[in-house]
């Protein structure tokens, strides 16, 4: 009998295995009680009335929120930033990304994540500020209102998110084609109309060139061949219960230090298949609270 992937395993590895499988079952996840009220965005669909928005880059970041006196991540965790980065900003709500530059990820996230403020890491580092959520105006008006408020700051590493328009879908596919040439993420669409709403709908779109979504870890699922020893792959589940596999996208270290069981990721795709499995799943990175 041909032996099993899970039985050619290391034994000590394959005990893990199920002792973290079990635990991410039966371990809640923490939340934070603090989350800020954000608008979310849903995806861009054709046909929308493309004049009654307003589009910009979408910065590959981290989401912010200054609450007039602290700067939260989307989840509500307090961002430890050098006092010289806040020092100055006014006393009411900005919404924007924790940005260090196009293809700069990674930066971001570190910098952001530490529990002392590194100097120097803050340096290349920008508050991209999309709208003022405290503003009982319409997007329209709270977007006149950001330009005024920001060159104001004198601040160089806070910056208003520029926006245009579009007059047709064409002209957005080629603006969408020439932020991913030159290494942005893709675009956002934020309905002039709106009012700040901590809502997911339509009044903010984000468009790319693939699709993305969140699940949880399930499980490692041991590697082969050239990853014989390291994670395989990881069984993940939508927020709806769907589970599948996910088993590209990873670096070697990220195979040898897997997320988390219990954790959330961020997967790219294209589509999906019939029953709503996620067509070419591949891993992005570990979801940013």
């Amino acid at each position: 009998m041909k032996q099993s992937s899970i039985t050619r395993f290391k034994p000590h590895l394959c005990a893990a295995l199920a002792f973290s499988f079990l635990l991410a079952l039966t371990t809640p996840i923490a939340t934070a009680d603090n989350a800020p009220p954000l608008m979310l965005a849903n995806s861009y669909h054709p046909g929308i009335p493309l004049a009654e928005y307003w589009v910009s880059e979408k910065y590959d970041g981290v989401r912010g929120y200054w609450d007039g006196k602290r700067l939260l991540t989307r989840g509500g965790q307090p961002v430890i930033a050098p006092p010289w980065f806040t020092a100055g900003w006014p006393a009411i709500a900005m919404d924007g990304e924790l940005w260090a530059g196009r293809g700069q990820f990674n930066h971001a996230v570190s910098t952001v994540r530490r529990e002392t403020a590194d100097d120097s890491a803050w340096r290349s580092m920008r508050f991209m500020v999309f709208d003022l959520p405290a503003h009982s105006g319409s997007f329209n008006q709270r977007l006149q209102a950001l330009k005024k408020l920001i060159p104001g700051l004198q601040t160089p590493w806070i910056q208003a998110v520029e926006q245009t328009k579009v007059s047709d879908h064409a002209t957005l596919q080629r603006m969408l084609d020439r932020i991913v040439r030159e290494g942005g993420e893709g675009l956002m669409l934020h309905r002039g109309a709106s009012l700040y709403q901590a809502l997911r709908n339509d009044d903010l779109l984000k468009l790319k060139t693939h699709e993305d979504a969140e699940a949880r870890v399930i499980a490692h699922l041991p590697g082969k061949g050239k990853y014989q020893g390291m994670m395989g792959a990881l069984l993940v589940e939508t927020p709806d219960g769907l589970r599948f596999k996910l088993g590209t996208g990873f670096s070697d270290d990220q195979r040898r230090q897997p997320p988390a069981l219990g954790s959330l990721v961020t997967y790219r795709f294209r589509g999906l298949n019939p029953g709503g499995i996620p067509r070419f799943a591949s891993f992005m990175r570990e979801y940013q609270q």
